[in-house]
């Protein structure tokens, strides 16, 4: 694995890179084009990827706690069992990606769009979802705790078995 801690990596093009297990705490990522790169299990806590690209990217288990992914593209991102927890993702594109059973904890999604995301067993508890588009999302068995989903788009989600306890 590689250690890239605190490394600027402003714009690069990591496409299909492989950096499992990569430690990428505090990296600056922004604008970087992760598109296909294979980042299971790697540690990218605070790491900045603002504007970055991430199509198709596989993150299955990587660590996000308190990364910031504003404007982010995540479509059809892998991300099952990923920690974001408390992770920034505004105006974030998580179209069709994949968060099954990941901690979503204190995360911020004000205006993401998470349009036929598959969030089945996701934990949300205190995630901000204001304005967020969830047309076609899959929440089922999703803990949405406290959750804020004003003006969020609700239309043909699947909140079946979720817990909605206290979200506004």
């Amino acid at each position: 694995w590689a250690d890239l801690t605190g490394a600027d990596l402003y714009g690069a093009d990591l496409t299909g890179a492989d950096l499992w297990y990569a430690d990428l705490t505090d990296a600056y990522l922004g604008y970087a084009d992760l598109t296909d790169a294979y980042l299971g299990y790697a540690d990218l806590t605070d790491a900045n990827l603002w504007y970055a690209d991430l199509t198709d990217a596989y993150l299955y288990g990587a660590d996000l706690t308190d990364a910031y992914l504003g404007y982010a593209d995540l479509t059809g991102a892998d991300l099952r069992y990923a920690d974001l927890t408390g992770a920034d993702l505004w105006y974030a594109d998580l179209t069709d990606a994949n968060l099954f059973d990941a901690d979503l904890t204190d995360a911020y999604l004000e205006d993401a769009d998470l349009t036929g995301a598959y969030l089945y067993g996701a934990d949300l508890t205190d995630a901000n979802l204001y304005s967020a588009d969830l047309t076609g999302a899959d929440l089922r068995y999703a803990d949405l705790t406290d959750a804020y989903l004003l003006y969020a788009d609700l239309k043909f989600a699947d909140f079946g078995s979720a817990t909605v306890t206290d979200a506004v």
